[in-house]
């Protein structure tokens, strides 16, 4: 089973068309994330080796993981394993038991 199939069956039949355009996203994503690990993420310093910088690629890893991180989220809330069952949170319990009371 490739990986493509495995995203599709988590989203299930009933919400191909929703998550097909997601599930090429993440693949996208995964195959990106793989080639900006491969480069190096930090810079030392020539003159003091105790200085160090992150790299333009540990810039874009960062950024295309919280990419990938959030359209996996997208994918699960569609697929109904997140969201949707999610019992309430006692902040939100809490709020609704003040309107309720005034």
């Amino acid at each position: 089973m490739t990986r493509r199939e495995e995203l599709l069956n988590i989203i299930g039949k009933e919400h191909m068309a929703q998550g097909i355009g997601l599930v090429d996203e993440i693949l996208f994503l995964e195959e990106r994330l793989s080639e900006l690990r491969k480069l190096p993420q930090i810079r030392v310093s020539e003159s003091d080796p105790r200085k160090q910088k992150a790299t333009a690629a540990a810039r874009m890893y960062k950024d295309t993981l919280n990419e990938y991180n959030n359209t996996l989220r997208l994918l699960l809330k569609i697929s109904g394993d997140i969201g949707e069952g999610e019992e309430e949170s006692p902040l939100r319990k809490w709020l609704k038991l003040r309107e309720e009371n005034g």
